[in-house]
């Protein structure tokens, strides 16, 4: 167990420096965590998907405030709880307005440039059964992996294709890859 928060706290200390792997690690090992959290609290797979995306691209934005005497896992877990209950208020007034504020996007953090290892397994695919692969996914990861891999396009051009907050898209299009290297892996096992 000390192991376990040992590596937790390196990799946020990585992740406060800037490092792509450590936000990779991060949002691998807690991904069930808040996702199943919120998925108890909304009873909706998309609308728990949203909101873990949503969790981990305000976690990571702010990652350099974490305090790092406390559980990261709990800081995500609070930090999910806000951002549903302030979704369930706006839906509730029937407030038509996103609930990101996009002039609030300086999360350079999340590197835009060297591939990572889900990077390098997906160019390497025959295209077809790329695409294959790729319908597996629920539509909202299809649509960055397009975005990203086929229109080459930017974080920032997909941002504002999507019309979505620039965090939500790296962190969306991180689940994305990931998902989609498990899914390539499990097809060449077998």
């Amino acid at each position: 167990m000390e192991l376990i928060k040992a590596e937790i706290l390196k990799q946020v200390k990585l992740a406060k420096a800037g490092r792509q792997s450590a936000f990779s690690f991060l949002l691998d090992h807690f991904w069930n965590e808040v996702y199943g959290f919120q998925l108890k609290r909304v009873n909706d797979e998309y609308e728990a998907e949203d909101i873990a995306i949503e969790s981990f691209a305000k976690a990571f934005d702010k990652i350099e405030t974490f305090d790092e005497s406390y559980a990261f896992g709990t800081w995500l877990i609070a930090i999910s709880k806000n951002i549903q209950i302030d979704k369930s208020r706006k839906k509730k007034a029937s407030i038509q307005s996103q609930t990101t504020d996009t002039s609030e996007e300086h999360v350079h953090k999340i590197a835009d440039l060297s591939p990572s290892p889900e990077d390098k397994l997906i160019t390497e695919q025959n295209l077809a059964e790329l695409l294959r692969f790729i319908k597996q996914l629920k539509p909202h990861y299809q649509d960055v992996i397009n975005l990203r891999y086929f229109h080459e396009m930017s974080y920032n051009e997909i941002s504002e294709q999507l019309k979505e907050p620039l965090n939500n898209v790296k962190v969306r299009l991180l689940r994305a890859k990931k998902l989609l290297s498990e899914i390539i892996t499990q097809n060449h096992q077998h």
